[in-house]
């Protein structure tokens, strides 16, 4: 077999780079019975290369990120480290306070990257005023936003310290690529890498007939394909979660298949891109 291609790399606007294939931890932490096929499942992905590690406080209200603070220690530094603050703890307060738990939670001195869950009520210019304040202190490296769509993220641009924005991580998959149609460009005229979750349409997509059949063509699995797409645009990175160490392994390889150009346009037919706006899709 040819000798696996380094996975992309996606650039943040400071320049730090990642890989493009990461994996996320929804939905890990909420049973113990699972916990050591979740740790087994990161510290595979971080041995394939498969480095950046996306949670959040809410996610297992707080147990995903301490599977993440197991499946880490003794090599964080290898691990680009990505978490999230509830809309509801996002004053200025309660972000720091929030940051500090996450950070208790995973045994680490800093994130290094932290976003705000969604949109809320508290005030972006006081949450981005802690981003900055957590930043300076060397808590996190970086900051984004997540379900933050077009207009949304024109608020973020105008609000003061905006223009420090990383990311905005969204829903986005071959059967959900509304995201192309005018928050991609936007994301793309500044830089700013996209994150993806979802990218297997929470599984719907392993099981839809015309990606299996255009997947068996190519000798690789829907998902490969699924996962293949995301990571042939420019600038977006992909969170799979799994807890199977084999699926983080066929996960891993996507980054290995090219979609030909026939390939791409088979897609393209069977899961089409807007051609409208169309409000951003929430998990």
């Amino acid at each position: 077999p040819a000798m696996p291609k380094t996975i992309p790399l996606a650039i943040f606007p400071d320049g730090r780079t990642v890989p493009a294939l990461g994996v996320g931890t929804w939905k890990m932490g909420e049973n113990a019975a699972k916990a050591t096929d979740e740790i087994r499942s990161l510290r595979a992905g971080i041995d394939l290369g498969m480095t950046l590690i996306d949670t959040a406080e809410m996610y297992g209200s707080g147990g995903s990120e301490r599977i993440v603070g197991e499946a880490i220690s003794g090599r964080r530094e290898k691990v680009f480290l990505v978490s999230k603050v509830l809309p509801s703890n996002a004053s200025y307060e309660g972000t720091i306070a929030a940051c500090e738990r996450s950070l208790e939670r995973m045994g680490t001195d800093h994130l290094d990257l932290y976003l705000l869950h969604w949109p809320g009520h508290h005030a972006l210019e006081e949450t981005f005023a802690a981003f900055e304040k957590l930043k300076a202190d060397g808590k996190i490296l970086g900051w984004g936003v997540s379900n933050f769509d077009t207009e949304g993220m024109q608020v973020v641009a105008n609000t003061p310290a905006g223009e420090n924005c990383a990311t905005n991580q969204v829903l986005y998959n071959l059967d959900d690529r509304g995201v192309e149609f005018d928050l991609m460009p936007w994301m793309a005229s500044r830089a700013m890498p996209l994150m993806a979750y979802c990218p297997l349409g929470e599984g719907r997509l392993l099981n839809d007939p015309v990606l299996n059949r255009i997947a068996a063509d190519l000798d690789a699995t829907a998902a490969q394909v699924a996962l293949a797409f995301l990571l042939s645009r420019e600038n977006v990175i992909a969170i799979p979660k799994t807890a199977s160490p084999a699926r983080i392994a066929e996960n891993r390889a996507a980054a290995d298949l090219v979609l030909p150009e026939d390939v791409r346009a088979e897609l393209d037919r069977a899961f089409p891109a807007p051609d409208t706006k169309t409000p951003l899709s929430i998990v």
